[in-house]
């Protein structure tokens, strides 16, 4: 029979909604049934494309002699942390804490007030390696809950209060400037993987905001300097690594999780959103910079694969596809979905196609993974690249076209032959600020790739979050699946889809953009900033009590909530003239005080916001017709350059409406019946023109 989960749209509860164990979801009743019962509470965390979250679950979540102590002696709590970010962030900073590590399944063991007193991550049925199992761990807790009730609430109020005092501890320093632009650069250039590109050792994750970062260092220092082509250098090698490693899928496009290797390899098969969005970003800022139609192009094929396969029928944006999938035995194994045997790839390609492209792709005939464990090889291939097209064609001695041509049908044959195969899993859950992120990439490609068709796309998923997760008090909802939308937004949610309507609205110029972007930018900062400290919590003020309100300053996978807002703000003011948003973006940078200046590599997503502030940074309006020539003329100036510290106004014929969300443009009007550029920078404006010559002069002059 199905438990409790079965009533839920978490893709990754309903997963549980058939085991044994007598699950509830997060939720008031969960922990009134344990005060109830007198039995501490087993919370288990994870997500509907988590590999080890599925082992857990065929190990022992389906196992009837571990639902059975779990039944028996506790109350069980399933939660999508995807779903429930601000739950798992505060229990994994428990469990990071106790154990100096974290990851998923988290597993936290705690009173029936929400207090921790053990956690973890995976447990095995039993236990092996070294690793206590659940059939060890459960019957020692219930015997210690039954017998030595006060020594677990001590050690719960210990952790609580140590949690409490360690998060609330305040570091607040002066306002950042740029010297700590400086650090951030000098530490990530120590930690640069000279020969495959990336950051530290393996495993190996994109982070795509230290490579934004850099490429803003590489504009800041100016690509001719020394510290300029270094930072363009790191950023160059990573994006080109990644594109031709195993990281990469080359035959449906996007990217997977991270690479398992330093070599960018062999990859965690699961894709995300955020990453897919985040990294087209980086190939999108590194084109406007370079403009190497290579990073074009993968930014393009990135947003056709979102396109075909993360596309709600609403226009909005699901969440992740699983790394598992059936393989040809009918049981479920990572990459089986994309991992090809020499066989399959001859099949597909015949013999001497196929022989052509194993060369160019590394596929070896007994495979070039590796078992994890005893490290022989498993007859299975990840395609992967070591040299570049040019390289490739001359070897092949194919002009590059047709060596493109070539390319392009091979991957197509490919293509249609893995679409026979079962698919991973889609989560197809609606995140809000997943999707935020998600119009961020498209609104900037279309901007820089002058591309209208992404500007309906990010306009469509725009629309479909503000009318279904807005709710009629302007408050944002998280998520969205099956006609359902709910649970009250997190600071991420109003971070990231401000961040994206502001993309829009430099995009399209239309005011409404830029209206709704500030309204949710205030709101955000009513129910969630820290008036005593600054900063912004994770949660707002009316939401769900936990045991202590969380703030998050250091990047993760994606960018800190915090450093967006910061950034975010800093632009809002500019584009509105309200310098208040100004005051607010600093306090949040003086509130992550001394870890932003001792380890600014943890927070590159606030160097932005950092840079932004020290300047230059130009205010630029494009007064003219949208549309007409010499209009065009003025905006592929813009187009043409790597602007990140300007903000843009196009005002045309909704100029009064601009009028009342940046009463500056008001003056701000054409010349002789000419479309006119206006460069402001630091409270100053350069003469009008109407030259895109000299608007040109004018960027280069301010720095931008």
């Amino acid at each position: 029979m199905a438990n409790r989960l079965a009533d839920t749209q978490s893709p990754y509860l309903l997963q549980h909604a058939e085991n044994p164990v007598d699950w509830y979801p997060w939720g008031d009743e969960a922990f009134a049934e344990a005060r109830r019962e007198d039995k501490p509470v087993f919370l288990s965390v994870g997500y509907a494309t988590c590999h080890w979250c599925h082992v857990m679950e065929h190990e022992s979540f389906e196992d009837g002699e571990v639902a059975a102590l779990l039944n028996e002696h506790f109350v069980s709590v399933k939660v999508d942390r995807e779903e429930r970010p601000d739950v798992d962030a505060l229990y994994m900073t428990v469990t990071q804490a106790l154990t100096g590590h974290g990851g998923w399944p988290m597993t936290v063991l705690m009173t029936p007030d929400r207090k921790p007193f053990f956690a973890g991550t995976y447990f095995p049925k039993r236990g092996r390696s070294g690793r206590p199992g659940l059939l060890d761990i459960l019957p020692q807790v219930a015997a210690a809950w039954a017998n030595d009730r006060q020594k677990i609430e001590d050690s719960a109020d210990h952790i609580t209060s140590a949690i409490q005092e360690a998060l609330g501890r305040q570091a607040a320093g002066d306002a950042l400037g740029p010297d700590v632009l400086d650090t951030a650069y000098n530490q990530l250039a120590g930690r640069f993987d000279e020969v495959h590109g990336g950051f530290g050792a393996a495993p190996k994750f994109p982070t795509p905001h230290n490579l934004t970062f850099l490429l803003r260092e590489a504009r800041r220092a100016g690509t001719e300097t020394l510290v300029g082509k270094r930072a363009l250098g790191m950023v160059e090698t990573t994006l080109r690594a990644m594109r031709h490693g195993g990281i990469y899928d080359h035959v449906g496009f996007g990217f997977h999780r991270y690479s398992t290797d330093e070599r960018w390899l062999l990859p965690h098969f699961e894709k995300m959103l955020y990453d897919q969005a985040l990294l087209a970003i980086a190939y999108t800022e590194a084109f406007a910079l370079t403009r190497d139609r290579f990073y074009r192009q993968v930014a393009e094929e990135v947003f056709e694969y979102v396109r075909r396969d993360l596309t709600s029928p609403e226009g909005a944006f699901f969440s992740a596809e699983d790394a598992d999938s059936l393989n040809p035995e009918g049981e479920k194994e990572e990459g089986a979905f994309y991992v090809w045997t020499w066989d399959d790839f001859m099949r597909a390609l015949g013999q001497r196609n196929g022989t052509i492209w194993a060369a160019l792709f590394n596929i070896e005939r007994d495979g070039n993974v590796r078992d994890e464990a005893t490290r022989e090889k498993t007859g299975a291939n990840v395609l992967f690249r070591t040299v570049d097209d040019a390289t490739a064609a001359d070897r092949l001695e194919m002009a590059p076209g047709g060596f493109r041509q070539r390319l392009t049908d091979m991957r197509r044959t490919l293509f249609d032959v893995r679409a026979r195969r079962p698919r991973p899993l889609l989560d197809d859950k609606v995140l809000t600020d997943w999707n935020g992120l998600m119009i961020a990439a498209l609104a900037k490609a279309a901007r820089t790739f002058d591309a209208p068709e992404y500007v309906e796309r990010a306009a469509t998923a725009a629309d479909f979050l503000l009318a279904t997760m807005r709710t009629d008090d302007g408050r944002l909802l998280h998520r969205y699946r099956g006609g359902d939308a709910a649970i009250p937004g997190l600071l991420d949610d109003y971070a990231f889809l401000v961040w994206g309507l502001v993309e829009l609205y430099e995009a399209t110029h239309a005011p409404q953009r830029l209206r709704d972007a500030l309204a949710l930018h205030e709101t955000m900062l009513r129910h969630f900033e820290d008036a005593e400290h600054g900063g912004l919590f994770l949660s707002p003020d009316d939401g769900e009590a936990l045991f202590v309100r969380q703030k998050e300053f250091h990047d993760g996978a994606t960018p800190s909530g915090n450093a967006v807002a910061a950034l975010n703000g800093l632009r809002l003011a500019r584009l509105t003239g309200r310098t208040e948003l100004e005051d607010a973006a600093e306090r949040i940078g003086r509130a992550v005080g001394e870890g932003a200046r001792q380890h600014p590599i943890a927070h590159t997503m606030l160097m932005h916001a950092v840079g932004f502030a020290a300047g230059p940074a130009q205010e630029i309006t494009i007064a003219g017709e949208p549309g007409a020539e010499d209009t065009e003329a003025l905006l592929a100036v813009l187009r043409a350059g790597f602007l990140p510290n300007a903000v843009v106004h196009l005002r045309g014929p909704e100029a009064d409406e601009l009028a009342e969300v940046a009463p500056y443009t008001e003056a701000q009007t054409m010349r002789d019946g000419r479309a006119t550029a206006y460069v402001c920078e630091h409270f100053a404006c350069q003469a009008p023109t109407t030259d895109p010559a000299e608007l040109r002069r004018q960027l280069d002059a301010a720095g931008g």
